[in-house]
This record gives C-alpha cells, sequence and structure tokens, in this order.
C-alpha cells in the first residue's frame, strides 16, 4: 500500500451561505491524500499500474468550480468522484480551507477535513 498527497492546492472559488462569497469569491486551500495499492506501478513504471494524480488535481478543481453553501458539501462531491472514477483508491481525506473567511474576526482560515474508505 501507499498514498498519494497532493498538497496546496490553490484555487479561487465562490463557495459560502452569504451572497456576496458568491459574487466576489474567496481563495481556497485544498490538500488530499489518497490510499492505494502502488506495489505494481513501482516495478512496472507505467502510469497506467497507479493512481495519477493529474486525474485528482481535476477532480478537485471540476468540484471547487461547483458553488456550495458548504465545504462539507464539496468535500464529500470530492471523495465521491474519486471513488466513482479512480480504481484502486482504498481509502480518501480531503481538506478544504477558507482563507480569511467572513466572520467577523481574524483568522486566517477555516478548514473543513472529510475521509472515506471503500
Amino acid at each position: 500500500m501507499g498514498k498519494v498527497r497532493l498538497e496546496n492546492i490553490r484555487l479561487y472559488a465562490f463557495h459560502g451561505c452569504l451572497k456576496e462569497e458568491g459574487v466576489i469569491g474567496s481563495d481556497y486551500r485544498v490538500d488530499l491524500e489518497v490510499t492505494a495499492d502502488l506495489e505494481k506501478a513501482s516495478v512496472t513504471d507505467q502510469l497506467a499500474d497507479t493512481v495519477d494524480y493529474v486525474t485528482l488535481h481535476r477532480i478537485v478543481q471540476l468540484e471547487m468550480d461547483l458553488r456550495s453553501h458548504l465545504l462539507e458539501t464539496v468535500g464529500a462531491r470530492i471523495l465521491d468522484r474519486i471513488f466513482k472514477e479512480v480504481e484502486g483508491v482504498s481509502a480518501a481525506e480531503v481538506s478544504i480551507s477558507k482563507i480569511n473567511p467572513p466572520i467577523g474576526g481574524d483568522v486566517q482560515q477555516v478548514t473543513v477535513v472529510l475521509s472515506k474508505t471503500r
């Protein structure tokens, strides 16, 4: 078994419950870790035998582009799509952080972490 991590994916998106968040948008950070059997790929040196991180990145981008009120909803969509489209993934964890959230205080970011297993 092994892990593939995509760290500090930086995106601009329009999530949030406030109407203004859907218009103005915010900066986001996404971290993703998937667990899969990477032994075959370590021997064959073939992309087809591993989890393609380009595919994982594309999934994150596409799901972050779909506006939601809650980061929990976005995270669940990302995990569901990974398990639907990427064979061999046995577990995944996604962290979505909203940078400088509009909560009336000096907060660097808020983060939601979700995980799923097959």
